[in-house]
């Protein structure tokens, strides 16, 4: 990758704005869009080039990462009507970062390889703080050239860089990770509940966890913020089910049986269904307190 690359960002969500805005601060000149252009008002005040479509960006960039939210989105703005195929040309690199399916991913690296420029799957995890704090985990799918081309980039973005595999890796480790994340967030929500059931100190109780065995990023980082009721997302319960919904489909094609992850998700769906979508997938709680008719909260 050229020292001074010219970097595209395509969706400006909870996770694209702020590391669009680390791209910027390292140094990179950024060119960026949304589907609602008054979301990249902030980042054109900090010395962005903000443009209507996708099909500019690419126009205008060696390396265009992508963060929208599904499978379909990643089609649209990529092979879409003024998408970013219409405005590549030969070697631009297009990094997907957005979490969607690995069977899609390799299709969309098929394709675009066929208008001659390529890709890498590089989902991320650590949620909006990391995002913001540049400490992403990276995971990776795609050629071993194009992974070395985008690390400079990729290093202003995040600090756990791994290169999984092909195309479609990336999305694979990603769907690991959640399922991960969905599981952990269901144990703290049942150590919690179950603490308020016998009655002893919530906050105490949390500290040793996390200072044991049982620790875990949640217990450390989703614990407090559940004990004070402050389920403010940094990652969406709709994203989250939208990304188990991605797992356990791959699963059954695969005849994986992953009876935690269903749980996790029949959980969420029981959320989703009493409006809370919007909410941080920390709120996961509510579901155990709810079925419980205990609230694990310190005040």
């Amino acid at each position: 990758m050229p020292e001074r690359a010219r970097v595209g960002f395509v969706g400006l969500g909870i996770m694209g704005l702020p590391m669009a805005r680390n791209a910027l601060k390292a140094g990179f000149a950024v060119t960026a869009t949304n589907r609602t252009l008054a979301r990249a008002e902030p980042l054109k005040a900090e010395g962005a080039t903000v443009v209507a479509t996708p099909k500019e960006v690419a126009e205008r960039s060696d390396i265009v990462v992508t963060m929208v939210t599904s499978s379909p989105d990643v089609e649209a703005v990529t092979f879409g009507p003024n998408g970013i195929a219409e405005g590549a040309r030969t070697g631009l690199l297009a990094i997907d970062m957005s979490t969607i399916s690995p069977l899609a991913t390799r299709a969309f690296a098929d394709r675009a390889r066929e208008k001659g420029f390529r890709t890498l799957d590089a989902p991320v995890s650590g949620g909006e703080i990391g995002a913001i704090e540049a400490r992403l985990a990276i995971m990776i799918g795609g050629e071993a050239d194009d992974v070395a081309r985008a690390m400079p980039l990729l290093q202003t973005l995040g600090k756990t860089i791994v290169h999984i595999g092909d195309h479609g890796a990336g999305q694979a480790c990603k769907l690991a990770n959640q399922i991960a994340v969905a599981i952990n967030n269901l144990g703290v929500s049942e150590a919690l509940v179950f603490a308020a059931a016998q009655g002893i100190d919530l906050e105490k109780t949390r500290q040793v966890i996390a200072g044991g065995a049982g620790s875990s990023w949640a217990m450390q980082n989703y614990a407090p913020k559940m004990l004070a009721g402050d389920f403010k997302p940094g990652f969406m319960i709709d994203l989250q089910q939208k990304d188990l919904r991605l797992v356990l489909d791959a699963a059954y094609a695969d005849h994986v049986p992953l009876p935690g992850t269903s749980l996790a998700h029949a959980l969420y769906t029981a959320l989703q269904k009493d409006g809370g979508g919007g909410e941080g997938n920390l709120a996961l709680i509510k579901a155990i307190e709810r079925l419980s008719g205990i609230e694990a909260r310190v005040r």
